[in-house]
Order: structure tokens, then C-alpha cells, then sequence
């Protein structure tokens, strides 16, 4: 059953540390479709990732407490994460 649009929530987190280079997008890509999340996993030029996601707020903020572990070989640093309010296609990518 699909949820109504007031059952959800989007957050925009930026994750920085070593999370380029060592399977963090992929591995986000993988928790975020295991919670049934949309969004997506994209490296930023400064070395860091932006991880847009929308779903339940229980399984968006399991996603972003995630975040903090990453993939096995990342070594995260800091996660900030806000508010967004954008359309977020289903599905989850990386870029």
C-alpha cells in the first residue's frame, strides 16, 4: 500500500570522512532499499557524499543514524542532516 505524502519525510545529509572510494554510495544505496526508502547517494567535490532520502520517519532516521557506520572500509568523520523539501523519485541511486 503506498503512503500518503503526509506520512513522510525527506531529510539532505552530508557525510564527510573517508566515504569516497570505499563502497559507502553503494552500501547506502543497499540499507536504504532494505528500510524501502527513496533517495539517493552522490559525491560531492569536496570529498564528502550527499545522501538525500524520503520515507517513514522511523526508517529515514534509522538511514541517517546508519549513515554514522557506513561501509565497512569508510571512516566517517560527521553526518549533518536537515530538513528538505524536494520530490524524490522511488527508488534509490547513486550518482
Amino acid at each position: 500500500m503506498a503512503r500518503k505524502p503526509d506520512e513522510m519525510i525527506c531529510r539532505r545529509c552530508i557525510v564527510v570522512g573517508r566515504v569516497q572510494g570505499v563502497w559507502f554510495r553503494e552500501s547506502t544505496r543497499r540499507k536504504g532499499l532494505e528500510l524501502g526508502l527513496s533517495g539517493s547517494a552522490v559525491n560531492l567535490g569536496d570529498g564528502s557524499v550527499e545522501v538525500i532520502v524520503q520515507g517513514p520517519p522511523g526508517d529515514v532516521e534509522s538511514l541517517c543514524q546508519w549513515l554514522w557506520q557506513g561501509s565497512p572500509m569508510s571512516r566517517v568523520e560527521s553526518v549533518e542532516c536537515q530538513v528538505w523539501q524536494a520530490y524524490v523519485a522511488p527508488g534509490f541511486r547513486t550518482g
